[in-house]
């Protein structure tokens, strides 16, 4: 593709920026270059907003199997007495109020309900507005149950150290284990930068600091539930009761130096305080009394995943002041980690989840965005089938879920996996490892992709994003085909 004019300009500062910065990387450059050529029809608005459940959220009781047969394997497998539930199998009943009901029915009659306590995310999915994809984790190659337990682990890698939260979140982030600096999501940044006009704003963190929101040039902006993060000081009205201290210490840390590492504090320092003032001014746009219409769309109380996507909302809402076109944002919740107390809390972190994610697609209803943003759960990973006597383990796979206006919705995507602990003597059960671990047949990587070909992203930018790509799917043939689950329009 030649780029216009201004366009090539635009790639030949960046470039000169990324060598100053010492970021010229290879990798770097290539992507400003690419970005720069998806500038020039990054006319519209687009947000991915990622919702990570740290310490690997329970599939089984998350998108729970209702048919008969396959409930009544899935309550003797968590311990339950038939549909009344028990163990850790919920009773089926309690089921009805979230049963979903898509468009066209799966297979062999195969039926699913989200969690009681996910009554919001259960409305969108009925009336067209979010999607269930199945079995997704991390993947090097597409495997098999028998490559799985191959001792060729050349022709059959696995994700390394598996089952480890750390490891994991990094390699869902980042297609790399813990320590890794680069995430897809801040890939999808670089690309994304020359769209914005401020490009610190194009990948945010509600959540404090993870790798999935750093790029190669792309910087992971982080605010607070309240804001922006201020530099305490500097930007207060008086420090010990002095407005002349407050001066003098502002003085101190904007002063150019001739010592190179004073000047980068100094650089960086002042980059803080401006956007600090961008954000405050974009924040403004949502508060009652502000000019043009406030946002009004209730966030439930005592819910730090609706606190932090409230947030998100009002950023979304203040683009104009951030010259944003394109942005991706990260929000957490933390405690899925119940190996014990799972039937005891895990509904209260479900309902959080949903409220929450519920109200946001409000807030961009309100805003008329529900079509150009996009949110999506992610985790450590699944868990096992199998109880361990209160709660379960660590696992592999799991159930995923995708909202938006442009999601394809009330559809479930991939194929449903058997209920089973993997058992030898059923060779058709291809996708359990043992205790009910589920093998991914959908990679982490195809599940971005998608994400990302919605956001944008090019197939041949695509591999330079999500490296394993090239292993799954028709794009194991042709590095040129447009990857595509099917959720996104």
């Amino acid at each position: 593709m030649q780029l216009p004019p201004h366009s090539r300009r635009a790639f030949l500062k960046r470039a000169g920026q990324l060598a100053l910065s010492g970021t010229a990387l290879p990798m770097a450059m290539n992507l400003a270059a690419l970005g720069e050529a998806a500038a020039a029809d990054a006319n519209d608005y687009k947000a991915l907003v990622c919702v990570f459940l740290y310490g690997g959220n329970d599939y089984a009781n998350t998108v729970v199997t209702y048919d008969e047969p396959s409930y009544a394997q899935y309550a003797t497998v968590r311990g339950g007495a038939g549909e009344a539930g028990g163990g850790i199998a919920i009773a089926r009943a309690d089921l009805e109020r979230t049963l979903l009901k898509p468009r066209t029915p799966l297979a062999g009659g195969r039926q699913y309900a989200l969690h009681p306590a996910m009554t919001g995310l259960a409305d969108l999915f009925n009336t067209g507005k979010a999607a269930v994809q199945f079995n997704v984790g991390p993947l090097v190659v597409p495997l098999t149950r028998e490559q799985y337990n191959s001792p060729d682990r050349k022709t059959y890698p696995l994700p390394p150290k598996l089952f480890s939260h750390n490891d994991q979140q990094s390699i869902w982030q980042s297609s790399s284990p813990e320590g890794s600096t680069v995430g897809w999501g801040g890939h999808l940044g670089d690309m994304a930068m020359a769209s914005n006009e401020k490009s610190l704003f194009t990948c945010v963190s509600v959540t404090g600091n993870a790798v999935f929101l750093s790029g190669d040039a792309a910087l992971q902006y982080q605010v607070s539930t309240g804001g922006a993060v201020r530099v305490r000081g500097a930007t207060d009205g008086a420090v010990y009761g002095s407005s002349a201290v407050k001066n003098l210490l502002s003085n101190m840390i904007s002063q150019p130096s001739d010592h190179m590492l004073e000047n980068e504090y100094v650089r960086i320092t002042q980059r803080a305080r401006e956007a600090e003032v961008h954000i405050s001014s974009a924040l403004a746009e949502s508060q009652v009394g502000a000019t043009g219409n406030p946002l009004t769309t209730e966030f439930p109380a005592q819910n730090p995943l609706a606190d932090q996507l409230k947030m998100v909302a009002r950023l979304i809402k203040g683009r104009s002041v951030l010259g944003s076109k394109r942005q991706v944002f990260l929000v957490s919740l933390g405690g899925f980690d119940l190996h014990d107390n799972l039937i005891a809390q895990q509904p209260v972190l479900l309902g959080r989840v949903s409220d929450a994610m519920a109200a946001f697609y409000r807030a961009t209803e309100e805003l008329g965005l529900s079509d150009s943003v996009t949110t999506f759960t992610a985790s450590d990973f699944g868990r096992t089938l199998t109880s361990n006597g209160d709660g379960s383990d660590h696992g592999w796979g799991g159930h995923h879920i995708v909202v938006g206006g442009a999601v394809k919705g009330q559809a479930f995507y991939g194929a449903p996996p058997p209920v089973s602990v993997g058992n030898t003597s059923a060779p058709q059960d291809q996708w359990h490892v043992g205790q009910g671990r589920l093998l991914p047949s959908t990679s982490v990587d195809q599940y971005a992709a998608t994400l990302a070909r919605w956001f944008g992203v090019g197939p041949k930018e695509m591999l330079t994003i999500l490296p394993n790509l090239r292993h799954f799917g028709d794009m194991a043939k042709r590095p040129d085909y447009p990857v595509n689950l099917g959720f996104l329009g």
